[in-house]
């Protein structure tokens, strides 16, 4: 199955945005705690409800200023909270992924930032099992090369400590200035699910600059490829339009089926 929606709510409201997106066709959202979670657990808990109803499969993205690698004790404990608090909320929207930016390598070679962020990610999941939360960490490719978050790095999480990932494939496409849908997928082919952002994209030889309005031209390598491997994914739009450029993908994905069943 594929399931598209917006990083956000594309009205005011959280709530009120759950039946815009039922209304123009979209399945997916991704709730944003991007600068804190401020969100109430009874507040989490009436959206999960309506959400579950709508059939429209929500994740969350946790607030931006995380760094499980930092050289501060103090800075690494408020990343793991942060995280947390985000994990507490998904339980009650049954979001299933808890998406998360893991850090940066400073002045760490990378199997050594690897070693710290792996270590913090096996402590958080044991406290979300304590907790019996029912939602997944999720730690997203990234787009800067300064960041963790290689799809190696990412998928080698995954396998070692059961972990769930995000697949950015803007940020992979910038971090490594091209991007091969074949490769990507081959190195995806375990994974029953997946799920993922896409954008257009600006970058610099530094990796991501700024996420841009979706063209159709972006988006039609990919399309093609889910669709060849018949891939059971969630695709977030984090464009500066999401829930529009959602909209588009669905429209390509649609022109490309009926182009084939035309033939």
């Amino acid at each position: 199955m594929i399931r598209l929606g917006p990083a956000g709510s594309p009205m005011k409201s959280t709530l009120d945005g759950l039946g815009y997106i039922k209304e123009i066709g979209l399945n997916a959202m991704e709730v944003e705690f991007t600068y804190g979670v401020r969100m109430r657990n009874e507040l989490a808990k009436e959206i999960g409800k309506i959400a579950e109803k709508l059939d429209i499969s929500l994740s969350v993205h946790a607030p931006y200023y995380i760094n499980l690698a930092s050289a501060e004790k103090q800075k690494i404990e408020a990343s793991k909270k942060r995280i947390l608090d985000s994990c507490e909320r998904a339980h009650y929207l049954k979001a299933s992924h808890v998406v998360f930016h893991p850090g940066f390598y400073g002045k760490l070679k990378e199997n050594e930032c690897y070693e710290m962020i792996k270590k913090e990610i096996i402590e958080m999941h044991d406290l979300i099992k304590e907790n019996k939360w029912k939602t997944e960490l999720a730690p997203e490719t990234t787009g800067k090369k300064s960041q963790f978050g290689s799809l190696n790095e990412i998928l080698k999480l995954r396998d070692e400590i059961k972990c769930n990932i995000c697949v950015d494939f803007a940020h992979l496409h910038a971090r490594n200035g091209s991007i091969n849908y074949l490769s990507v997928f081959d190195q995806l082919s375990g994974l029953r699910h997946i799920h993922s952002h896409f954008s257009g994209i600006e970058f610099t030889e530094k990796g991501e600059r700024r996420h841009l309005v979706m063209q159709k031209s972006d988006f039609l390598p990919l399309a093609k490829e889910i669709l060849k491997r018949k891939t059971d994914i969630t695709i977030i739009c984090e464009s500066p339009i999401t829930w529009k450029d959602s909209l588009k993908m669905k429209k390509i994905l649609e022109e490309l089926k009926n182009e084939k069943n035309n033939y």
